[in-house]
């Protein structure tokens, strides 16, 4: 059984005036998300995103289908109820939202406090959860005197305060620099794998997606429109807006104007090699024009690895005898897919 199942959700808000048609910001969406994924849902802005993961976590109610939480329907439940749920299911955000006149312990502390932790237990918790969030010695530091990669910790430990089966992280990098980007990814990581806890990455950024996710959902007005594991979105994405997302981190066959620019700078044929969970074949590729005699380099593209599965385009200026060259590419696509640029 899928931890998070939706389907058929739908979100529409009512029109601003009179001739308006309702806006749509998430249509008819269908998800199953299991236990211990790292799912990330990615979209432009106003895809819809943010709004899905408002939904999962109930702060607004659907306004069609339906969304079940560890076998549990929660449309139409009581905010009685929903309290429960939102228990197990934290929360990080974009621009952290702490507590600014409190400790980082106090806002660490705030999630138990609310649920009614004895003190004893919200100190030991409290505890547990700065030193795994590497933070132990800003106890007693307020927000303002934290760098922002440090108040990002601070959210991620306060989202884990109730150990919460879910973690939400809406955009929970996009105000980060790259290098502070990597280390909260990583401590995401073991988020996930130490501690088990299943994460929902909301974000607009496809190398967050290539770093931590496991599957991924690419949203477009509000719609799913491709959705799968990672490897196979990235290395074949299927719908125009997704393959938009996988070149901003994924460099593919040249387009026609790139092949332009590439004639003027490099001699020779353009050939491209493409790679799909292959380790040694492009070693074989290079091989094969080697022994051919030719002469090449690498002008364009590159091999991408995620989670140990390897995929990519290479593309090559290949000079020499065309005879020869015609044979080498024979035995070249063997190993690899082979697209000469005409």
């Amino acid at each position: 059984m899928a931890l998070v199942t939706l389907e058929h959700v739908s979100k529409s808000y009512p029109a601003a005036g009179r001739a308006a048609e309702p806006v749509v910001a998430v249509d008819d969406v269908s998800l199953e998300i299991e236990a211990g994924d790292v799912y990330g849902i990615i979209g432009y802005s106003g895809a819809g995103k943010s709004t899905l993961v408002r939904l999962v976590n109930a702060l607004e109610p659907a306004t069609s289908g339906s969304i079940r939480i560890d076998g549990r329907e929660i449309t139409g439940l009581r905010e009685r109820e929903l309290r429960g749920i939102r228990l197990g299911i934290g929360m990080v955000f974009q621009q952290f939202e702490l507590f600014e006149a409190k400790t980082v312990r106090a806002n660490v502390a705030y999630p138990l406090k609310v649920a009614g932790w004895a003190k004893a237990d919200i100190r030991a918790r409290v505890d547990e959860l700065l030193a795994f969030v590497g933070l132990s010695d800003k106890a007693g530091a307020r927000p303002d005197q934290l760098s922002g990669g440090q108040k990002q910790r601070v959210g991620i430990a306060r989202a884990l305060a109730t150990r919460p089966r879910i973690l939400l992280a809406d955009e929970a990098t996009s105000a980060l620099d790259p290098e502070t980007t990597q280390e909260v990814l990583a401590l995401l990581k073991r988020v996930n794998e130490e501690q088990g806890v299943t994460i929902i990455v909301i974000t607009h950024e496809m190398d967050v997606i290539q770093s931590i996710a496991t599957k991924v959902a690419v949203m477009d007005r509000g719609r799913v429109i491709e959705h799968g594991d990672v490897f196979d979105v990235f290395s074949a994405p299927r719908h125009p807006s997704s393959r938009s997302f996988v070149g901003t981190v994924v460099k593919g066959v040249p387009s026609p104007t790139e092949l332009a620019v590439l004639r003027e700078r490099h001699e020779g044929r353009i050939v491209t090699c493409s790679f799909r969970d292959g380790d040694a074949r492009q070693a074989r590729v290079f091989l094969d024009l080697a022994e051919a005699g030719l002469e090449f380099e690498l002008v364009y593209g590159g091999i991408n690895d995620i989670r140990g599965r390897a995929f990519g385009h290479l593309t090559l200026a290949v000079r020499g005898d065309d005879a020869a060259i015609d044979r080498a590419l024979v035995a070249v696509s063997q190993h690899a897919d082979v697209t000469e640029a005409r």
